[in-house]
């Protein structure tokens, strides 16, 4: 998911679908996550606002909610790769009262003329009351 280090930021209007396909607009889903209005509050909606931050290019929310034993020095985003669609497969625990979650999901993305799609399922904890996504519980399928 990643390659070139920048804030590439696609230009996403507030009430444009949310990239992460719950059918509300950017604004009032996932963009209110990125721009620290709010706190994704549950494992989820953390992973559906990742894969957001990935579709819009915000290398900085991705970062800020990746945990630190296991966050990249350096994230790079690939300026050809575009993040298309969120399936959640499943998600297991990581509710409001929880304090670790997983959630599985398979992300669609075009790449030039080829299409694919990644396929995790991920580890989240909550630490100071923050959802933080830690890595993979098992190996990742890129399709």
């Amino acid at each position: 998911m990643a390659r070139q280090n920048a804030r590439r930021r696609t230009a996403t209007a507030p009430d444009a679908p949310c990239p992460c396909g719950l059918g509300t607009s950017y604004e009032s889903c996932c963009g209110r996550y990125h721009s620290g209005q709010a706190k994704a509050p549950t494992a989820e909606l953390l992973m559906r606002s990742r894969f957001s931050a990935f579709a819009v290019g915000d290398v900085p929310y991705l970062r800020q909610t990746w945990h630190p034993t296991t966050r990249p020095s350096r994230l790079q985003l690939d300026p050809e790769q575009r993040w298309v669609r969120l399936e959640i497969l499943t998600a297991l625990d990581g509710g409001l009262f929880d304090s670790e979650g997983a959630v599985e999901f398979r992300a669609h993305f075009q790449e030039g003329a080829h299409s694919g799609s990644l396929h995790e399922q991920s580890r989240f904890v909550r630490e100071g009351g923050n959802w933080l996504y830690v890595g993979p519980l098992s190996p990742v399928v890129v399709e």
